[in-house]
Order: structure tokens, then sequence, then C-alpha cells
């Protein structure tokens, strides 16, 4: 019996001796595995952080200049060089204090009702959105604030991906530290898109009605608003169903705004 447990228990020892090795080995792979995970965490967070510097804006420069340009802007620029039959761009800056007061009452009712009482992001209505998607099965509507919008079009792209989002957070969390409410909604109404092409109220107005922004009537106020977020689709020449519908119920809500221009 001995002659057969000597090779048996030297059978069981080297099969518990190759488990160890491979335990190990499993062991060293996973903490190799871990130790490039954190290393490529770490660059990202650092190249993220270089891209964010490229981009910050001088917040003092943005609450009193002129705009330049936009990142919306600058794109369609780049893509009518691409497309030769797209409209030319028309784009013109106005005060707020210049322009009626409609104008900001009713982005406010078609976009953001709580513009006044969040700090860039409006969680209640984000709850109500995301609500209303799972119910539906379809992510039609994100409760963007109007600070964020800002944000987006100044410096970002239409994209939907996280980081683009992520890099929206940061940018918005410092706009509005750093910028009036006022500014915010100043910025919005000059950089909004209102049709192909078509960027703030004041070319909007000029295009779609043939007058000067300061003589939009409350009704033609409530359709540029109406139009928002598809203006390409919905707007004041293509009058559809629901545009028609949204410009009525914006324009019934409009008196209820406080706008403070």
């Amino acid at each position: 019996m001995a002659i057969f447990r000597r090779p048996a228990q030297r059978f069981w020892r080297r099969m518990a001796n190759r488990r160890r090795r491979n335990k190990r080995r499993r062991s060293g792979k996973l903490k190799r595995g871990i130790i490039w995970a954190i290393r490529i965490a770490v660059l990202v967070v650092v190249l993220d952080i270089f891209y964010l510097s490229l981009i910050w804006p001088d917040w003092s420069k943005l609450e009193a200049a002129r705009l330049d340009s936009t990142a919306f802007i600058d794109n369609y620029k780049a893509q009518r060089k691409a497309n030769p039959d797209w409209p030319p761009l028309r784009w013109h800056q106005v005060r707020l204090g210049a322009i009626p007061k409609y104008i900001p009452q009713a982005v406010i009712v078609a976009e953001d009702g709580r513009f006044y009482e969040h700090s860039g992001f409006d969680l209640q209505a984000f709850k109500e959105a995301m609500t209303y998607n799972l119910e539906k099965l379809n992510f039609k509507y994100g409760a963007s604030t109007i600070s964020q919008q800002v944000t987006k079009n100044l410096f970002l792209t239409g994209s939907r991906n996280p980081l683009r989002k992520w890099h929206e957070l940061v940018l918005t969390m410092a706009m509005e530290r750093n910028l009036s409410k006022r500014r915010i909604l100043e910025l919005y109404v000059n950089i909004a898109e209102f049709g192909k092409g078509i960027y703030g109220v004041a070319a909007a107005a000029r295009y779609y009605y043939g007058v000067d922004t300061v003589d939009l009537s409350r009704w033609q106020s409530a359709e540029l608003a109406a139009s928002l977020p598809s203006p390409r689709k919905h707007n004041p020449h293509t009058r559809t169903k629901r545009f028609e519908r949204r410009a009525k119920k914006i324009y019934k809500y409009m008196s209820w705004v406080k706008a403070k221009t």
C-alpha cells in the first residue's frame, strides 16, 4: 500500500502547487490590469483637464463683450463650405434691454420655466423628463436648461457622448458662478438657432417678419420661441401643427413670467 500511497501523495502535491501557481498568476494579471486601468484613467483625466484649459473662457470678458462667434456658428460656417447651397449665415447681436420683454418671457416659458430658480441644472425637470422617457420608451426629452444650452452652443458640439455632457456640466457650473442670469439670458437669445443658418432673435425677426427686434409683437415672440428646440423643422415658415400648438401654449403662459430684463 505504501508503494501506491507515495506516488498519489506526490501527484496531489503537484496539483496543489500547480493551483497555487495558477492562483498567483491570475492575481498578478489582475493587479497588472488594475494598475494599467489606473494609468489610463489618470491619462484621460490629465488630457481632459488640458482640453478644458484650452476652451476655458475669460468669464469677465464674456460678461461684457460682444461675441466674435460660437462653436455652433463656426460649425455651420465650416459645413456651408462643403454645402454651398445652404443659406448664408444670418446673425446679429442685440442687447437684452433693447428687445421687448416678450422675448425673454417666451423663451423661458418654452425652454426653462425655472430659469431664475436653479443654478444651471433643473433636477426637477430632469426627473420629470426621464420619467416620461422611460414610460414611453423613447428618450425624446433631455430637460436641458437655458444655461446648459448656452454652454453647448458657445463652446461645444451637439454630440450626445458622455464626455461632451461632462464638459457641459463643468462649464455650466462655472458660467453660473461667473455670469449673471441676465447675461446668460442675453447670450441665449443672441445665439440660439431659429432656422437653418439663422442665429439670434435679431436675425430671426428680420428673416421671418421683416422687422427689427424692438418691433416684435407678443405673438411673434411666442412663435419664435415655439421654433425651439427644432427650428429647422418647426418655424414660422413651415408652420407645422406642432409649431402652431406650441406657439399657442407659450403665448398663453408668457404673462406668468416676470423676466428680469
